[in-house]
């Protein structure tokens, strides 16, 4: 074996196991509070019933939700409860921070949104926002609705006869820290599920995603300039991304997720408009994506900057997924082809160990890099997947890419194995 080839599979052994011990950092020290020794705490309880919330899914409760949302925030260990067994319709609404230590909110009602030609804001980005809030938990057995059917009718996406409109997102986590979202059900938002937007230390958990296969933009949960984040044992099917990391995230740890139908669980899209793009230290650890389009995506589009570099997916299943593995440097979600240009977003550090699964297409893994900025670092550890179909076999596609493969992998072809390729160095002498 080479001097170089061995100073690159160590430089990749180093670097799993980096990701690994963050892994376990991310998990077990960093998102997890320290023990401490026990103390009751008394909470006091804000009832939005108390505050004239009707609940019969057809009066406008958001002021009732203001006033108790202001009477809770004004004090240390608060619980707003939004009691099941209630529909609340709330038009679009800011709950703002900062408030006393610990507050909670306790949904167990559902919450419903008016539908396109009710929205009685200009504001048409943002259903529900919580900002500036810190050791902030909404929690609870509750759902919410977004109602979406009708902003999706309007989607240019759907029916490009249709002019553009923005669209809202159900839930906005903004500006907070220590924030922990748990138990939920979100069904049908007109746009994103839940956004986490600057912050550090969140936490998702418990969740459960739903909207149709078709459904334009509504991306289960969507991280954007994020550090330290937790997302564990959530079911999420939607017609976009099940997860997406964007820019300014860093030390993000996913565990337990079940994908699919949707995009997949997505770093990107990024570099959009020549703007800037990076993205650090992702750990994807167990998930399965079902039916989805795309599996383990990384997207950037040509002309932006930046870097996404330290990912590691591991014991990941595929059932039936389009593009199980899948590198994109020249991605255009546009109604018109984007322009070749030189520059692009750096992608290097990634490693893919223990997938397998199924692919419902011929190209199983696909890394499509630019030739300007190529793919480097990519490492492929025993990984294991098969096509759909009987009799059928899958391939790989490589385009500027340069990479190690460890262990037994199928399909092969990108890089191989550190012995097949000092074979070939040796029969070509």
């Amino acid at each position: 074996m080479s001097m170089a080839r061995l100073s690159l599979s160590l430089l990749m052994i180093i670097l799993f196991w980096t990701l690994s011990r963050c892994a376990e950092l991310e998990q077990w020290n960093i998102l997890r509070p320290r023990p401490h020794p026990p103390r009751r705490i008394n909470y006091t309880f804000y009832n939005v019933l108390d505050y004239g919330a009707l609940s019969d899914g057809v009066s406008d409760d958001s002021e009732a939700f203001l006033a108790a949302w202001s009477a809770a925030c004004e004090s240390n260990y608060s619980v707003m409860v939004i009691p099941e067994n209630g529909t609340y319709l709330l038009q679009p609404t800011v709950f703002p921070g900062p408030c006393g230590l610990g507050m909670k909110v306790q949904l167990d009602g559902v919450l419903v949104a008016p539908g396109f030609f009710d929205w009685n804001s200009t504001n048409r980005r943002q259903w529900l926002r919580f900002q500036h809030l810190d050791g902030f938990t909404l929690e609870g057995t509750g759902t919410i609705d977004g109602q979406g059917e009708s902003w999706w009718e309007q989607s240019c996406k759907r029916n490009h006869s249709n002019p553009c409109h923005p669209a809202p997102e159900a839930l906005t986590i903004k500006s907070c820290n220590s924030t922990t979202v748990r138990n939920l059900h979100f069904v049908n938002s007109q746009q994103m599920h839940l956004v986490f937007d600057t912050g550090v230390n969140i936490r998702a958990i418990g969740l459960n995603i739903s909207a149709p296969q078709k459904s334009p933009n509504t991306d289960g949960i969507h991280l954007h300039d994020v550090q330290s984040g937790f997302i564990q044992d959530c079911v999420i099917a939607t017609g976009d991304d099940c997860i997406s990391i964007q820019t300014g995230s860093s030390r993000i740890h996913i565990k337990n997720v079940y994908c699919g139908p949707g995009h997949g669980i997505s770093i990107g899209s990024l570099g959009k408009d020549g703007s800037a793009g990076n993205v650090r230290a992702v750990v994807v650890d167990g998930a399965v994506l079902n039916g989805t389009t795309n599996g383990l995506r990384i997207k950037s589009w040509q002309g932006g900057r930046g870097k996404v570099y330290g990912v590691l997916y591991q014991n990941v299943r595929m059932i039936g997924v389009a593009n199980p593995i899948i590198i994109d440097q020249y991605y255009c979600d546009s109604s018109v082809p984007c322009l070749n240009q030189t520059s692009g977003v750096e992608v290097s550090g990634i490693v893919y160990r223990n997938i397998t699964g199924t692919s419902s297409t011929a190209v199983a893994v696909r890394f499509a890099c630019s030739d300007s900025v190529s793919c480097h670092g990519i490492v492929l550890m025993d990984v294991n997947l098969t096509s759909v179909k009987a009799k059928s076999s899958v391939s790989s596609f490589c385009e500027n890419a340069q990479g190690i493969a460890v262990g037994e992998n199928s399909p092969q072809g990108c890089f191989g194995d550190e012995e097949d390729e000092e074979e070939r160095a040796s029969s070509s002498i």
